[in-house]
């Protein structure tokens, strides 16, 4: 009877102290690789996100924007394009578009969409649930940080402003982030970059940067589609 106690303890604790498997084991039946998850999150996702530039009335505005359907609608911060008179979209591909402003959304979530003619199905970004954030979750942002095309970054989930409805992260997020994806460990997007905070008057990053909710982003997506006429302008 003491040997098959034994024989029971011994199995309970080599099983208790096995590497678990993760995101990547659930795909490949593989061990969790966290370089390797992000690398290929980097790699599904980058070919949906572009750069935005807009000729604003006090100079040249650069942003980042997501692209949400494959007909040319991107996602992106009013504070890139709004009451811009030009607005030019590069993809992935190097490709250059003349973009048309769509849809607006206020100050305080500061949302845009944008849309181009690229006359061919485009790739899209995955849109996931920002009630489900939590603080010191893993997070990736795509964007173009001073021109700095695709440049990837990395950190955690801060913390989260209810009352603001904002999700604070330490990935680096520098002048032309803005309307960038902030993605979980799952790859789809939980916020959309909007702005930083530091003593400098937001010359660079410290590692205090907020994203509007992506469910913010997606009431904001329905609401602007649900009206004919944007429906309309989005399909020329």
């Amino acid at each position: 009877m003491r040997k098959y106690l034994i024989v029971i303890m011994s199995l309970i604790v080599v099983t208790a102290f096995s590497p678990q498997k993760g995101y990547c084991g659930i795909l490949n039946n593989a061990p969790y690789d966290e370089d390797t998850t992000i690398t290929k999150i980097y790699e599904k996702m980058a070919p949906a996100i572009v750069l935005i530039e807009a000729d604003l009335k006090d100079g040249l505005s650069s942003g980042t924007g997501c692209i949400i359907d494959p007909s040319g609608i991107i996602l992106t911060s009013s504070h890139v394009v709004d009451d811009a008179p030009s607005v030019q979209v590069t993809i992935s591909t190097g490709e250059v578009f003349k973009g048309k402003t769509i849809s607006v959304m206020g100050k305080d979530n500061d949302l845009a969409l944008v849309k181009i003619s690229a006359k061919k199905v485009l790739p899209t970004i995955e849109l996931g649930d920002s009630e489900k954030v939590k603080v010191g979750q893993r997070v990736l942002a795509i964007g173009n940080p001073f021109g700095f095309s695709g440049t990837l970054t990395t950190g955690i989930v801060s913390r989260i402003d209810y009352a603001k409805k904002k999700i604070q992260t330490d990935a680096a997020i520098n002048p032309g982030n803005s309307g960038g994806p902030i993605i979980n460990i799952h790859g789809e997007v939980i916020g959309i970059s909007q702005s930083i905070y530091n003593p400098d008057n937001n010359i660079s990053n410290i590692g205090i940067g907020f994203a509007v909710p992506i469910n913010e982003a997606k009431n904001f997506i329905k609401l602007s589609m649900s009206n004919s006429k944007l429906i309309s302008n989005s399909k020329n």
